[in-house]
């Protein structure tokens, strides 16, 4: 069953498209991923899925609603959660703080609420615990940001996603400055989102990572998706090849990987 997916979308800017007639598709249960080259529209494409910049055309679907015509908080409340390159953590605030700041949904009313119950127990408490569990930093709730590491730091930008308890997160290259092991042990934990009924859209430049980790993979280039298909498929298409891999460039960093698939054994390293 189709979770998400796009018809014809189109963003331009200017004039020149930063995305033309971009058609794809995430069924529910499924890691599916993104790749290109720099400069190929992949956070356009997230942005223009999410709500932070319009279509120039084109339609999203969300669990059988349309969607591209709201607004991004809208969004968010129908179950499709993202991260975003920027961390941006209050570097001030401990990490839970951090994700109980990103998970609070006010409505205009809640004043009143807080006015008569003070006390009362919204769930964001539970969710944020929840989510620090899934990316195994319950035991960093405490900690500030800069007590880190780099990779721990963009577990919690993860983890700020799930605060929501999404149907779907969009990934918007979360293993940018990680290193080979730290990528290796991103992808072990996202691929475990799947065990708590959280499908996944990962776009990222790590193409060990996404070759290893998803199920499907498209490749865009200049705004336009130009192959699709199993990592497999992806690996030895000639397109591809052509305008991202290299020759020799993308077996050679995804042979650096580790196959992280079967990882019901290793979840609990």
């Amino acid at each position: 069953m189709s979770l998400l997916a796009t018809k014809d979308l189109s963003v331009s800017f200017g004039g020149l498209y930063a995305n033309h007639e971009v058609a794809i598709d995430v069924p529910e249960g499924a890691f599916v991923g993104l790749i290109g080259p720099n400069g190929a529209g992949k956070t356009t494409f997230i942005d223009a899925i999410t709500g932070f910049v319009p279509l120039a055309a084109g339609q999203v679907t969300f669990a059988d609603q349309r969607i591209d015509g709201l607004a991004p908080h809208k969004r968010v409340r129908l179950g499709l959660s993202r991260t975003f390159q920027s961390l941006e953590l209050f570097e001030d605030l401990t990490v839970r703080d951090n994700l109980l700041a990103a998970a609070d949904r006010p409505r205009w009313w809640s004043f009143l609420a807080d006015v008569v119950a003070p006390d009362r127990n919204t769930g964001i408490e539970d969710d944020v615990a929840w989510a620090l569990d899934v990316v195994r930093l319950s035991d960093s709730g405490d900690r500030l940001p800069g007590d880190l590491s780099h990779g721990q730091r963009k577990l919690v930008g993860v983890a700020r996603a799930l605060a929501a308890r999404p149907r779907l997160v969009l990934l918007d290259e979360p293993a940018a400055g990680l290193d080979t092991a730290e990528s290796q042990n991103l992808g072990r934990r996202l691929r475990t989102l799947l065990d708590h009924d959280i499908s996944v859209f990962l776009i990222d430049h790590d193409m060990g990572l996404v070759l290893n980790v998803c199920d499907y993979i498209y490749v865009l280039d200049f705004g336009e998706i130009i192959a699709a298909g199993t990592p497999a498929e992806i690996r030895t298409n000639a397109a591809v090849i052509a305008a991202y891999l290299g020759e020799q460039a993308g077996e050679a960093q995804a042979a650096s990987g580790q196959q992280v698939r079967d990882l019901g054994a290793e979840a609990g390293e």
